[in-house]
């Protein structure tokens, strides 16, 4: 009689296979649960914070801000013209047939009773002078006696770049000219290249402007210069 014969039978391929297939079906659906739970927030979960892309911090382009009016007098120098009843104060260009010709801010309250040195000529009536009044952005209401410039002498206010020269290519600083010549129009009396900086000659400026130019531009390249100006 044969004794007991002990047989170790290999797996075969088919039944390989199978396991596999349930083990690999296993692990998929325990990764997709867990995809899942860390994909779907939770309904208390607290909303997540703005990034910086969320919200605007750029102050804008030059063009498309605004400063806020000056809070107090300020005091603009140039041409005070009155024709046909409307009075400016011309603080950019003046031409100069005869009667001089140019466009400038509008004056309230103006007086020709209370200055000297005024010529009259062909209906217009105009005089060089430091004018002094409120400015609510749109027009200057004269709060004190204006002063011929012949009689001025004001505080020289401080030189923005500190006396340090420009950088930026005269080339570079023409094309900036140009562009923001067509972009701002008459909102901008003068610009001029000097000592390595573009100057725009603006009617007021408390700051935003400045603070626009740099950022589009790049700090050093712009000097903003508010027409109207704030003594102490």
């Amino acid at each position: 009689m044969r004794g007991h014969e002990t047989i170790d039978r290999a797996p075969t391929p088919s039944s390989m296979s199978i396991s596999k297939r349930l083990a690999a079906i296993a692990l998929g659906a325990v990764v997709a649960i867990g995809l899942t739970a860390c994909s779907t927030p939770r309904a208390d979960a607290p909303a997540a914070a703005p990034s910086a892309s969320d919200s605007d911090t750029s102050p804008g382009r030059l063009g498309e801000v605004d400063p806020a009016p000056p809070e107090g007098d300020v005091t603009g120098q140039g041409t005070v013209m009155d024709r046909d009843g409307g009075v400016e104060l011309c603080v950019g260009v003046v031409f100069q047939p005869y009667p001089p010709q140019c466009d400038g801010i509008p004056l309230e309250g103006w007086q020709w009773d209370a200055v000297d040195g005024e010529e009259s000529a062909a209906g217009a009536t105009w005089g060089e002078y430091a004018v002094t009044g409120t400015f609510d952005g749109e027009r200057v209401t004269v709060t004190q006696p204006a002063i011929p410039l012949a009689l001025y002498d004001p505080i020289r206010p401080e030189d923005p770049t500190g006396g340090v020269l420009g950088r930026t290519a005269e080339a570079d600083l023409t094309a900036i000219q140009e562009e923001l010549r067509a972009r701002l129009g008459q909102d901008v009396f003068l610009s001029w290249l000097e000592r390595g900086y573009l100057w725009l000659q603006v009617v007021w400026d408390d700051g935003t402007l400045q603070e626009a130019a740099d950022a589009e531009f790049g700090e050093d390249v712009i000097i903003v210069e508010p027409a109207l100006r704030q003594f102490e």
